[in-house]
């Protein structure tokens, strides 16, 4: 079953085009990654359909109703969430207190403060502790754990590894098999071409705003989506040496 259409879909940042009339589909259960070069418009494409960030033009369909005009707040409570990169948590309040909040806007499901320690475990040592003193990592687990609390149909996770050390990476696509295992529907951006291989059950490869390259995770070799990242294809279609 189809959750997520994107049609024709385009976002500008100022006067400059971010999204270019993208199209794509997720099935409910499915895990994409959306990879690309620094600018290619993944992070702009997330915070469309997110609706935090205003569309140009094109059409956006969840669970076969029409959201393109609909605010964040009412995306969040029809079930679609958002980890931001950078994280934004709530730096004077606790762990608990920060996927309190996610609960708030959000729907009943099977994602509680019990459910989120069994997932995260690295969270339940430092549950009383507030965002301020915590690792990369340890801040990373509680802004996708709030996202969680709000029991969302899709879940969206931006630059899920950005400044992170590998071992807090680890930690956190550990608890991301929490997800597979329940079908989460998933659309990450993921800078570590390797995880989003290892992890996606699809690829979508974005440039300079445009679909390139899209295809099953396991069908596609590290090179040939590299090659997409840098339009290494592109500039072969026009005798452009590499």
């Amino acid at each position: 079953m189809t959750l997520l259409r994107v049609e024709g879909l385009s976002a500008v940042h100022g006067l400059l085009p971010a999204v270019r009339g993208v199209s794509f589909e997720i099935t409910e259960g499915e895990t994409l990654a959306l990879v690309g070069a620094n600018g290619a418009g993944k992070t702009t494409l997330l915070r469309v359909i997110a609706g935090v960030h205003p569309v140009a033009g094109g059409r956006i369909e969840f669970d076969g109703t029409e959201i393109t005009a609909l605010p964040a707040h009412r995306r969040v409570a029809d079930g679609i969430a958002l980890v931001p990169e950078g994280r934004r948590l709530f730096p004077g309040m606790t762990v608990e207190e920060n996927l309190r909040v996610g609960a708030t806007s959000g729907r009943p499901g099977a994602w509680s403060l019990d459910r989120m320690r069994e997932a995260f475990p690295q969270l339940a040592r430092i549950w009383q502790s507030k965002a301020s003193h915590l690792s990369g990592g340890e801040q990373q687990a509680t802004a996708i754990g709030r996202a969680l609390m709000a029991n969302p149909r899709l879940l969206l996770l931006d630059e899920v590894s950005l400044g992170l050390s590998p071992k807090a990476v680890d930690g956190v696509y550990d608890s991301l098999q929490h997800l597979k295992a329940a079908r989460t529907t998933t659309i990450l951006v993921e800078q570590d071409l390797n995880r989003s291989l290892a992890f996606a059950d699809r690829i979508i490869c974005l440039l300079e705003g445009r679909i390139v390259a899209q295809g099953i995770a396991a069908d596609m070799s590290r090179d040939q989506v590299m090659d997409h990242y840098f339009g290494a294809h592109r500039r072969a279609a026009h005798g452009v040496p590499a």
